[in-house]
């Protein structure tokens, strides 16, 4: 397409030629009372007039893509194209801005550029034209033609965050893994998986009152998110750790009476609080092949528990099913 001249093809949503004749384009037009904002300003979407074009479509342009959507107030479909034009573009998350231009106040620009019916939308790059499409789109679409014009929306640097915070955690790097999600909740205080895996790395540091402190902060409904459940379950565990008192003591417990369940059991406790997961496993599974109904069930309801706050990546968790399996099957 070149710069000034290009024509717009497809079937019209609302024709305009006849309203203004041959000779609107060139008079100058009231200015509406919403102006447009320069790109730098943060706002995705805007109104522009005719006497600010130049800086805000075009020279915005050679930075960023530019969307303007010629509409005006009597046009039908325009009103049916804007919530999925908007849409759109947010969802771009800043890849292309919008620029809406009401052709009633402002026609001169469409009539440069052979604009005949709206609603029109014109993407420039480089301050020159470079795509358009004309009629009512389907949200769909308009993502089509923005991927098309500017390229697919950017990664979300919260998703970055979390990813790279959840592997760091994995690794067992608490102090890294806790910027990344501290970084999340700069961007957003109340994202439940940066909370989550705080609370994990305030865990994996011993802090538990921390930890608690940072799932307090989730909301009741969202807890029933994994992450958080696995969070809260590590938590529990780690507190119940804690009263268990000396690990010297329990281990010769068990090795003088391999038949004090409790004591085993509250072993595999002390054990996964220092990292043991597997030991952990041994001795409840220990405890489920000599008295499976002990304690009401208990020793399998604690592994069940383990697995909860260990997640399915962890070794420790395939090993645990592993062995129950071959317990309670066999």
């Amino acid at each position: 397409m070149s710069g000034g001249n290009f024509s717009m093809g497809g079937q019209a949503g609302g024709s305009f030629g006849g309203g203004y004749g041959g000779s609107g384009y060139g008079s100058q037009q009231p200015q509406s009372q919403a102006q447009a904002q320069p790109a730098g300003a943060g706002n995705l979407i805007f109104d522009v007039t005719t006497p600010t074009f130049a800086k805000a479509v075009l020279e915005a342009s050679r930075s960023q893509t530019v969307l303007v959507d010629f509409w005006a107030p009597w046009c039908g479909p325009c009103r049916q194209l804007t919530p999925a034009l908007e849409a759109a573009v947010k969802a771009a998350k800043g890849a292309v801005l919008l620029a809406k231009m009401n052709i009633d106040d402002h026609p001169e620009v469409a009539g440069q550029l052979g604009i005949q019916s709206i609603p029109a939308v014109v993407a420039f790059k480089n301050g020159q034209p470079v795509d358009a499409f004309m009629g009512a789109q389907t949200e769909s679409q308009i993502k089509a033609f923005i991927e098309r014009v500017a390229g697919p929306a950017p990664a979300s640097p919260v998703d970055a965050y979390l990813a790279e915070g959840e592997t760091l955690l994995e690794a067992k790097d608490y102090g890294q893994a806790a910027q990344m999600f501290g970084g999340v909740l700069q961007m957003d205080g109340a994202n439940t998986r940066a909370l989550a895996g705080l609370a994990r790395c305030y865990l994996g540091a011993g802090d538990l009152a921390r930890a608690r402190q940072a799932l307090e902060m989730i909301p009741e409904e969202a807890r029933k998110d994994g992450a958080v459940i696995a969070a809260f379950a590590a938590l529990d565990l780690a507190e119940q750790a804690g009263q268990l008192g000396d690990l010297g003591e329990l281990q010769a417990k068990v090795e003088a009476n391999p038949d004090d369940h409790q004591a085993r059991f509250d072993l595999a406790l002390a054990l996964n609080g220092r990292g043991d997961h597997q030991g952990a496993v041994d001795h409840l599974i220990g405890i489920i092949r000599r008295d499976r109904s002990w304690n009401e069930d208990g020793a399998r309801k604690q592994l069940l528990q383990f697995f909860e706050a260990w997640g399915p990546k962890e070794p420790a968790t395939n090993y645990g099913r592993r062995k129950l399996s071959s317990v309670l099957f066999s």
